[in-house]
């Protein structure tokens, strides 16, 4: 009941072979001719010259200074954050303190 069926498809046991029509053209099979294999170009390698290096180690400094230039701003906007509400946390407790002593 819950087999599923799968269909068999006969095969031809013998040649088949057609009748030949005056009507239908015959088709000529011919191969084709071989095309000539063309190579790829090589790709050029990279060459560095002196100044190309100087470049790229040039930018790469730069490129580290203004990292690091950043990283130091967003910790020092932190630190004097803090700083000033440590401050501001010592003037709220002084107010408070004094208020408690009137």
């Amino acid at each position: 009941m819950f087999r599923p069926r799968i269909p068999t498809n006969p095969l031809p046991t013998g040649v088949v072979t057609g009748t030949a029509r005056s009507d239908v053209p015959a088709v000529r099979h011919e191969t084709p001719t071989p095309v000539p294999v063309i190579a790829a170009p090589a790709r050029p390698t990279v060459q560095l010259t002196p100044g190309a290096v100087v470049a790229v180690i040039g930018g790469g400094t730069a490129v580290v200074l203004v990292v690091g230039a950043v990283l130091v701003s967003m910790l020092l906007a932190a630190a004097v954050t803090a700083a000033s509400l440590a401050i501001s946390a010592l003037v709220v407790r002084s107010l408070v303190a004094s208020q408690n002593h009137r």
